[in-house]
């Protein structure tokens, strides 16, 4: 033994030397991270934005990282299948999760079945990115502007409709933080199967905010776009007003796209993801392919992340709950 252990208990050098080793081996495991395949779970189905944006990612993390990054699909309840199923995987590294405000800040508000906290269950990487929703309605549709539909809104109580693909989905929660914020009573019109955005465009349904897939309708000229409900312009629809410049006041609606780690994960482990991931949506072609996908990218730090969604989860939880929205 050295010097310093004659003077110590025999016992008490074998747990130094322990504790010692434990560090030693831990650090040489993380510096070994990765070495073998790593499992992208996206927890919402194949074709979704969360599985699309998660292939991108993983394609370029296995180039960077030079291991397989292997999409794996665990859809079901809103993103709720796959968060379980990350949060219970080893904290290794090497099972990561892709996932949503859906999964990640409203859920959690709205389903008394979730099997996970949003929080605390897990290490936050990054945002992908973020897409707002704009504010359609029929092309021959008496509503030129927000102020029309406030204005009528008012003059009617309870009577104007607004159409969303279901329940608790930031459609409809941005009808509702419409309505809070400029004091309106709609209706809402949730939609399970069929598109709603068609019965808007018929005319059935008096309106919506729908997301990206709405661009090419607000092109083609079947529906006319009144606002964004981001808190800037959106350089896609660069002469469509925020719902902020149309006279709601603090209104913003942006769905986002995560990544996240089971909690415990090495915070090594967690910075380098970080890193490569952050990159990758600096690289031209992966924001070409997020620009066609309404995708505005974004790579928050981690500490920025797990502050941005503590707020949303707060926001959410308090619309709901003051709206008084059930689940299905």
């Amino acid at each position: 033994m050295t010097h310093f252990s004659k003077n110590l208990p025999r016992a008490l050098v074998l747990a130094v030397f322990a504790v010692l080793a434990g560090i030693s081996a831990q650090a040489v495991a993380q510096t070994a991270w990765p070495s073998r395949p790593i499992t992208y779970v996206a927890a919402f189905p194949a074709g979704s934005n969360t599985d699309t944006l998660g292939r991108i990612i993983a394609q370029k993390l296995s180039e960077s990282l030079k291991v397989p990054v292997l999409v794996d699909n665990k859809a079901g309840a809103t993103g709720m299948v796959g968060s379980a199923y990350v949060a219970k995987a080893p904290a290794d590294g090497y099972t990561i999760l892709g996932a949503s405000i859906a999964s990640h800040a409203i859920s959690p508000n709205l389903q008394s079945n979730v099997q996970y906290d949003a929080v605390k269950s897990f290490e936050p990487i990054t945002i992908i990115g973020m897409n707002a929703n704009v504010l359609v309605v029929p092309v021959n549709s008496p509503y030129k502007s927000v102020a029309d539909i406030i204005a009528a809104a008012k003059a009617s109580p309870g009577t104007l409709a607004y159409a969303s693909s279901g329940i608790g989905t930031t459609q409809h929660l941005s009808g509702e933080l419409f309505q809070k914020i400029a004091g309106l009573k709609m209706i809402h019109v949730p939609y399970a199967r069929s598109p709603a955005l068609q019965d808007v465009i018929s005319g059935q349904v008096p309106m919506m905010f729908e997301g990206p897939t709405v661009f090419s309708h607000i092109q083609s000229g079947s529906v006319r776009a009144l606002a964004v409900t981001s808190s800037k312009r959106l350089a896609s629809l660069p002469n469509v007003p925020t719902m902020i410049e149309s006279g709601v006041p603090g209104y913003e609606v942006q769905a986002w796209q995560a990544v996240y780690a089971p909690a415990g994960t090495p915070k090594p482990v967690v910075n380098r993801l970080y890193t490569e991931i952050a990159a990758i949506l600096k690289q031209p072609d992966t924001l070409s392919r997020l620009e066609k996908m309404g995708v505005q990218p974004s790579g928050i730090t981690p500490e920025a992340f797990a502050t941005f969604q503590k707020s949303e989860v707060e926001k959410w939880g308090q619309l709901i709950k003051s709206a008084g929205i059930k689940a299905e």
